[in-house]
């Protein structure tokens, strides 16, 4: 038996892999199919999203909350990441989900953990060329929760949609068992992205957010239609900008399935884009099709 403490419905929290597998090897060997949903915590209904997903394919779902240094750079928001633990179990009980995992640093990289998981091709430009490393630490952890795991199916949301491609790419490549499934973006009303960083925005900030999504939206719309690509994404970055965002660090047309950078519409894409209020990064995408 494990040392798993019950919370609210059938939800419980584990601490280590042996826990976890062991929870897990139970629920396998009855039949079960099991779904698992990484998250970082700072819970919201995008991150329910998947774990709602994830119950609509499995018969069980385990949310893993771990805030991996490795993905963070030296200047980025590790330490003020927000971190609630008790209020992201209580979410997650009354979603239904079965089980916690969160671990600490300590047990996902032990004294000497030396390995590193690289995807490249991918990871270029973008997010990739503004955070140096960020690729590697999510790839790392997310092969280690895969492996630890040894869920039948993982969920992912699309807002991340480079970190998305990546996951794909890796379990293909190191021949993961877990099928990943991409689950479409949550907004707010607005249109503005969940993200557990939009808590960082002042009010003022606030109002100018869904500018991203609008700019986005305007531009997958003139793309769609025939415009030219290039003009197109310099308009869409000069509209982020006129609504009151501090810079942008990209807007890209990338091929869906590849990343590849388009010149032209000619293939289902991607129109990604990040931009800064302030001290908080904000991401988007949208999906383009041509007519």
């Amino acid at each position: 038996m494990d040392s798993a403490a019950p919370l609210a419905g059938s939800l419980a929290i584990v601490r280590t892999v042996a826990e976890l597998r062991a929870r897990v090897r139970i629920w396998r060997a009855g039949g079960e199919r099991v779904g698992l949903v990484p998250t970082m915590g700072a819970l919201h209904d995008g991150h329910l999203s998947l774990v709602a997903r994830a119950q609509e394919d499995c018969d069980r779902v385990v949310v893993t909350l771990f805030v991996n240094p490795k993905q963070f750079g030296p200047n980025e928001d590790f330490a003020r990441y927000p971190r609630d633990e008790s209020a992201d179990a209580a979410k997650l009980g009354a979603a239904g989900a079965d089980l916690l995992y969160a671990p600490d640093v300590a047990m996902m990289y032990g004294d000497g953990f030396a390995t590193t998981v690289t995807v490249v091709g991918l990871t270029d430009g973008m997010e990739g060329a503004v955070r140096p490393g960020h690729f590697a630490g999510v790839a790392t952890v997310v092969a280690k929760l895969l492996n630890q795991a040894g869920a039948d199916d993982a969920y992912f949301g699309e807002k991340d949609y480079q970190q998305l491609a990546v996951i794909r790419r890796l379990a293909d490549d190191l021949d993961i068992a877990t099928r990943i499934h991409g689950v479409p973006t949550v907004r707010e009303a607005d249109g503005l992205a969940l993200s557990s960083r939009n808590a960082y925005l002042t009010n003022d900030q606030r109002k100018i957010a869904p500018a991203l999504q609008r700019g986005l939206a305007a531009a997958a719309a003139a793309l769609a239609g025939g415009a030219a690509v290039q003009s197109t994404l310099d308009a869409a970055c000069a509209a982020i900008l006129k609504a009151g965002f501090d810079a942008v660090d990209y807007v890209e047309l990338r091929d869906a399935y590849t990343l590849a950078s388009l010149s032209t519409l000619t293939r289902p894409a991607r129109l990604l884009a990040a931009a800064r209020l302030g001290k908080t990064r904000l991401l988007d995408n949208l999906a383009v099709d041509p007519r």
